[in-house]
């Protein structure tokens, strides 16, 4: 017996309806490069967003044609994420830190028709321009620049285009985004985002055990839009009329304290790096940055020290740890307490903290060794593989690319981690970066700290050796750039 409920699809559009109709007096805030104020609301974004729309399907934009975006964090990018996927075309965001070649090949590997491009972003483009072949480059002025000869004019389209934009039928199951990984583990590969994926990934990161975004909040998205579906934020926001903070390209640790306390956000997104340097911008100015309401950083890319987390603890700061990959939207987990460790002492409570976390709504998590699954034991370290709606089922145009899901329809993250009885995962290493000694598994990161202790006992000359080893690590190109993990 079939049950009777509307097909209705789930799709990006009634996410841009709910925002125009409901949250139209809602604050968009971008901030420009040169640290001056854009202001927006939903209900101006609302016009925009369509207007665009009927600008691109104007230029000739068919049903699953690709635009590529190069733009910074800001409300216009934010209109790219919702007027090109609600005029049936595919957003493609280009990260923009990566290497010319790379860029290069991901805008071919990916059809990619049209460019929209911030002013102050045009040398980036420059330097991949003549290996690409884009029908139409439009540039925005978040710089407040004007477009050069050859190029249109991101405002005067949207000028000349009309608001009463009527939306194409779009099936839920429909390209509405892509992203390309950022290579860490071989060359980019595209992750084609639906518009069902994205709807239900919105929904779940409102989920208070998940990012619990709210009508309520103020969503500071540090984390880049042009990566990684931008962690959903834009999308997330959108559906609950958040107040959204956007810093542009200026995200060192004192002005987006500034921003936090100016603007009085709940919720800031950031990679633990950034919240390395707040941390220490906060202990060497006590007093400066003052806020008296909870602020929570949900926080992924790399697992953050305990020091950091207990640090920010201190100022009224709680860190989030997450964990997630393009592929997966990307969101799939989140590391927050359940009520039965309420009465354990901190120390027991920042042993859970630290761990990546648990499974977030819909999606499925499991350890494997060469003989099947391991046991939930915190132990046993095996690859970390993961399913759900909103996690890739293969990648665009790489059928070579197969062998990394399961015959049983599982993704093969190339992680390796343990999993406790609670169902919360310790990321041990990527798989690539283990060796098996004696049976067990041993990361490079603890191979090169047992190599280093060797050496100071050896040397008198070990901490020159020691210092030596981390920055040769830490200078290679791409060593910090963990856009391919949330």
């Amino acid at each position: 017996m079939q049950g009777l409920m509307m097909d209705f699809p789930l799709t990006v559009t009634p996410i841009l309806e709910r925002a125009g109709k409901l949250f139209h007096k809602v604050e968009i805030v971008s901030r420009r490069p040169d640290r001056s104020f854009a202001r927006e609301t939903y209900g101006r974004f609302y016009g925009r967003a369509r207007r665009l729309a009927s600008a691109l399907t104007a230029l000739g934009l068919r049903r699953g044609d690709r635009v590529a975006t190069l733009m910074w964090n800001h409300s216009a990018h934010l209109e790219a994420y919702f007027g090109i996927p609600v005029a049936g075309g595919v957003l493609h965001t280009l990260n923009l830190r990566l290497h010319p070649d790379e860029l290069a090949f991901i805008v071919n590997h990916a059809g990619d028709r049209f460019l929209i491009v911030d002013d102050v972003l045009l040398p980036v483009y420059e330097k991949f321009r003549e290996r690409v072949n884009f029908e139409r480059v439009i540039v925005a002025p978040f710089g407040g620049g004007s477009a050069p000869a050859g190029f249109d004019s991101y405002e005067a389209l949207l000028a000349a285009a009309s608001e009463d934009f009527q939306y194409p039928q779009i099936g839920e199951n429909e390209a509405a985004a892509m992203c390309y990984t950022s290579g860490t583990t071989g060359r980019s590969k595209g992750v084609l985002y639906s518009h069902r994926a994205l709807a239900l990934h919105s929904l779940a990161c409102c989920a208070k055990e998940c990012f619990g975004i709210s009508h309520f909040d103020t969503v500071l998205p540090i984390a880049s839009m042009f990566h990684a579906n931008g962690w959903g934020l834009p999308f997330t926001a959108t559906l609950v009329g958040a107040k959204l903070v956007f810093p542009g390209p200026l995200t060192d640790a004192e002005s987006l304290l500034d921003l936090i306390v100016q603007e009085r956000v709940t919720a800031a997104f950031g990679v633990p790096t950034i919240w390395i340097g707040v941390l220490a911008a906060l202990e060497a100015h006590p007093g400066r940055w003052k806020f008296s309401w909870p602020v929570r950083t949900p926080c992924g890319g790399s697992a953050p020290p305990e020091a950091l987390i207990r640090g920010l603890d201190r100022h009224g700061i709680r860190l989030i740890h997450l964990w997630g990959m393009t592929e997966t939207t990307p969101y799939a987990t989140t590391c927050q307490l359940r009520q039965h460790m309420q009465g354990w002492s901190e120390d027991e409570k920042y042993a859970v903290r630290i761990k990546q976390g648990s499974a977030g709504p819909f999606i499925e998590l499991r350890v494997c060794g060469p003989e099947g699954e391991l046991p939930r034991d915190g132990k046993s370290v095996g690859e970390l593989e993961v399913r759900g709606p909103w996690v890739a089922s293969a990648y665009y145009n790489a059928p070579e690319e197969a062998p990394r899901w399961t015959p049983d329809g599982w993704l093969r993250t190339g992680d390796m981690a343990s999993m406790d009885e609670d169902g919360y995962i310790k990321i041990a290493d990527r798989a690539k970066d283990l060796i098996k000694s004696g049976g067990e598994w041993i990361s490079s990161v603890d191979l090169e700290n047992a190599l280093i202790d060797w050496i100071r006992a050896k040397a008198p000359f070990a901490d020159r050796v020691s210092f030596g080893l981390r920055t040769e690590a830490l200078g290679k190109e791409g060593a910090f750039d963990d856009d391919y993990r949330l």
